[in-house]
């Protein structure tokens, strides 16, 4: 699958948030923090990265999946969608 999302930079900001929050969650396992504060640091961070999913699969959908429909590619472009929605749904 190829990458088509429009705003590509939204995700990148995302993204860095997300490695900041990792980075975040690497100092309290050094320091004498309570899990439950790791552990909603892991699931900030899960929970960004399943947004991060949710907008690239939209994205693809609005602009590969159309472009493939448009260009008379259906059957493979639908079943290339229902691929990365197997996948994007396997991670969570």
């Amino acid at each position: 699958m190829r990458y088509c999302m429009g705003d590509a930079n939204a995700l990148k900001v995302r993204i860095n948030r997300i490695i900041g929050q990792l980075n975040g969650v690497q100092k309290m396992l050094g320091e004498d923090v309570p899990c439950e504060d790791i552990l909603t640091q892991i699931s900030a961070a899960n929970g960004a990265l399943h947004k991060i999913g949710l907008m690239i699969l939209e994205g693809h959908l609005r602009h590969c999946v159309r472009e493939g429909i448009e260009n008379g590619n259906a059957d493979t472009t639908i079943e290339n969608f229902a691929d990365a929605l197997e996948h994007f749904a396997s991670m969570t």
